[in-house]
């Protein structure tokens, strides 16, 4: 009876840290529990805009912000100066990487890796925003610095 018990307690001490390794993962990172077609949704809206911007193409740029975002920006050249000064590796990425859509309080936020013009890598947070009609918009991005080792 006492090896049956060893055994028992020498299992779990093996699973306990196991389980909370993965329970702190999860924790951290909830992956999106959207749909499929919400999920490409989400991704074609972000890679539409990104290509606005390589074609320096404010208005269409514009058009895949939520009402929001258009409101406090006013009009898509207000909304590119922005961009340009303010989001460069968002505006000219010298690479993209979409990585995981993750479901948040404020809503699914797409992250991708960027490669900046300076040549830095960075994680750009695309915040989205399901709208009245069922689709996708842009409700908000923003940037953190990764080092070059993360993956």
């Amino acid at each position: 009876m006492k090896s049956i018990w060893r055994a028992f307690l020498f299992a779990i001490t093996l699973t306990l840290p196991t389980l909370a390794l993965s329970h702190s993962a999860v924790a951290e990172d909830p992956l999106s529990a959207l749909t499929a077609p919400d999920q490409q949704a989400i991704r074609a809206v972000v890679e539409a805009q990104l290509d606005a911007f390589q074609h320096d193409d404010g208005t269409k740029a514009f058009g895949f912000a939520t009402p929001t975002i258009q409101q406090k920006f006013g009009d898509a050249a207000t909304f590119m100066q922005m961009v340009k000064s303010g989001y460069p590796p968002v505006y000219r990425p010298r690479s993209v990487a979409f990585e995981k859509l993750v479901d948040t309080q404020q809503g699914p936020d797409q992250i991708l890796r960027l490669v900046g013009p300076d040549g830095l890598t960075y994680a750009a947070h695309y915040l989205m925003q399901k709208q009245s009609d069922g689709s996708w918009m842009i409700n908000g991005c923003y940037l953190t610095r990764l080092e070059e080792q993360s993956v």
